[in-house]
């Protein structure tokens, strides 16, 4: 019989003798089976890397089955996961920090949240509302983002967020809000509420947030009579505040000034600054006043912005006379010596018109007053009577000191605007029509501020003005023509000029309340602008080619959102349905995690 092979009889290992293998093969052994595990346990349809797992752009309709129970960040963006698509088991992932959830269908906050989760991205769904219990379910989060969903007041519950005391981050932008959401966390440092509908935000809005640093408010239908005085007021670590394509008249009272780094006014009807509205501002270094109606600034309105890099000023219609002539030396003594200034150029006078005021010598030295015209109007200043018959509108006769209407032309393709302050709060639907234009353009104006600039209008063509009280007891609104152009007299102030006439406003009782009033003046312009363009035949009511637009004849057009109220909409026809948007919205910078390789991701 053959000896047994040695093969068969091998040594026992060395580690027998202390009762078993080495701890650090035990850990190596322990780290390869979880990997293991790990790649095992990767749903087929999505790719599993160091702790993220990424299921995006496969045209799911629901949550894999199979995740990793260590997954740290679930990227399921852009699929077609609707709320019957998010299971249960979500909520037993104890690792999940990031959810990626954003261009589904979901139409609901998800009810089983996992417990860890740091940051949920739910943009681009149809979410109409916050449920306190489903955010209960994530007591850990720290970043919300829902931005373009349908998020409206009445659908946030009381206390959604009474759960959420770490919530630093929230973006509601691009939803269907009223009002500023109640009951905020007090952690919150980044607040955006930017294209929503907010028309009104009253004293104790933002009550409780001692850490806000950033709140974004553009493109909402603010105006100053519908903001309490110290809205902003009690916000002391407030660094950045935006409330740019609102119908502000005027900056906010009593802006906060110890902290705040950045303010944007731009694209508002701000037709003046308080002269201490900057006041103790010093840490305050961009400021951007852009695309509003300001002709002019108070002395020394920068005095106190010693921090100031960065002013934006272009797109108003600036008169360079006297009353500017401050801001150009103060440019030239006593600004930053790293300012930078955009957008100062003159508008009026004509000689001046294109021109830096940086770069100005003497030319601003001279005060100049609108000319009046001897014996009735000046030219270009139409005041009429809401009693002329079929529409025809002439000159008023007489000199009678009743309360009237009067339109000016103003540099720049601009009509000036302007009526008797009315009381405080009062609001008046100024509205304007180009003849064979085919668009009547309002909006609201606050009543006691007099005046109005309309800018970016075809220099020197005629167009239709009117005016409207909103609150009864109303008087019918006054309508004139008058001729955009560019003159050579500055904006004048509020009140009558001299030699004008202006007429009495009818009674109330006459024709009833102003709805009604100002939808019978659009309906007249409409049917007869209709008329006279069936009269023209050859023509066949086709508009006019548009106007040429030199660099120092007129201002350029700029886009305008039609907001309900608040802003400047066109009436007739409707406007354009808006251009897609892009995914990239709601991140800072555009950088959206695509879940492409293993670096993707986001914080």
């Amino acid at each position: 019989m053959a000896p047994p092979s040695p093969l068969l009889h091998l040594p026992p290992p060395p580690w027998a003798l202390w009762g078993g293998p080495p701890r650090r093969l035990t850990a190596v052994t322990a780290v390869v089976l979880v990997a293991v595990a790990a790649v095992a346990a990767c749903p087929a349809v999505c790719r599993c890397a160091g702790g993220r797992v990424y299921c995006n752009d496969r045209g799911l309709t629901a949550v894999p089955e199979g995740l990793p129970p260590g997954a740290t960040t679930l990227f399921l963006q852009n699929n077609r996961i609707g709320d019957a698509g998010i299971p249960a088991r979500l909520g037993r992932l104890p690792a999940l920090r990031v959810l990626y959830l954003y261009a589904n269908a979901l139409e609901q906050l998800p009810a089983h949240l996992p417990p860890a989760l740091r940051e949920l991205h739910l943009q681009e769904n149809n979410v109409r509302g916050l449920c306190r219990r489903a955010l209960a379910r994530a007591p850990l989060l720290e970043r919300l983002h829902l931005d373009d969903n349908s998020v409206s007041a009445a659908g946030i519950e009381e206390d959604a967020f009474a759960e959420n005391r770490r919530l630093r981050l929230l973006f509601l932008s691009r939803n269907h809000l009223s009002s500023v959401p109640a009951g905020l966390p007090p952690a919150l440092e980044e607040l955006r509420l930017d294209d929503n509908r907010i028309h009104t935000i009253p004293l104790r809005a933002f009550e409780g947030l001692p850490a806000l640093r950033r709140l974004v408010l553009d493109g909402n239908l603010l105006a100053n009579q519908r903001m309490a005085d110290d809205t902003f007021s009690r916000l002391g670590n407030l660094s950045e505040l935006s409330l740019g394509r609102n119908a502000l008249a005027a900056p906010p009272a009593n802006l906060p000034r110890a902290r705040l780094r950045r303010l944007s006014l731009a694209a508002n009807a701000i037709s003046h600054v308080p002269a201490g509205a900057l006041a103790r501002m010093r840490a305050l270094e961009r400021l951007d006043l852009s695309d509003n109606n300001l002709t002019t600034l108070p002395r020394g309105l920068f005095d106190d912005l010693g921090s100031l890099s960065h002013l934006g000023l272009r797109n108003n219609p600036w008169f360079c006379g006297c009353n500017l002539a401050w801001l150009r030396d103060w440019l030239r003594r006593r600004a930053p010596p790293r300012l930078e200034v955009r957008g100062l150029l003159c508008q009026a006078p004509a000689r001046l018109r294109g021109l830096p005021v940086g770069e100005l010598q003497g030319e601003m030295d001279a005060c100049d007053t609108p000319a009046a015209g001897a014996g009735g109007a000046a030219p270009g200043i139409a005041a009429v009577s809401p009693a002329a018959s079929n529409g025809a509108m002439a000159a008023s006769p007489g000199a009678a000191a009743t309360p009237g209407l009067w339109v000016q032309a103003a540099p720049g393709g601009a009509l000036r605007v302007r009526w008797p302050p009315a009381p405080p709060g009062a609001s008046l639907r100024l509205s304007w029509l180009r003849p064979g234009g085919g668009a009547v353009t309002e909006t609201l104006v606050r009543g006691e501020r007099g005046e109005y600039v309309v800018r970016a209008l075809q220099p020197r063509a005629p167009y239709r003005v009117c005016l409207a009280a909103l609150e009864p007891p109303a008087a019918p609104p006054l309508c004139t023509q008058a001729r955009a152009g560019a003159g050579d007299s500055p904006p004048g102030s509020p009140g009558a000029p001299a030699g004008d006439t202006p007429t009495a406003l009818p009674p109330a009782a006459a024709l009833g309340a102003s709805a009604a009033a100002a939808a019978g003046v659009i309906l007249g312009v409409l049917g007869g602008w209709w008329r006279r363009r069936r009269r023209r035949g050859g023509r066949g009511g086709a508009p006019p080619p548009p106007p040429k637009i030199s660099r120092a004849g007129r201002l350029p057009l700029r886009p305008l959102r039609p907001p309900d109220e608040g802003g400047i909409r066109t009436v007739y026809p409707p406007p354009p349905p808006p251009l897609p948007l892009p995914s990239a919205r709601g991140y800072r910078g555009g950088q959206v995690p695509h879940g492409g390789g293993e670096g993707d991701g986001g914080s």
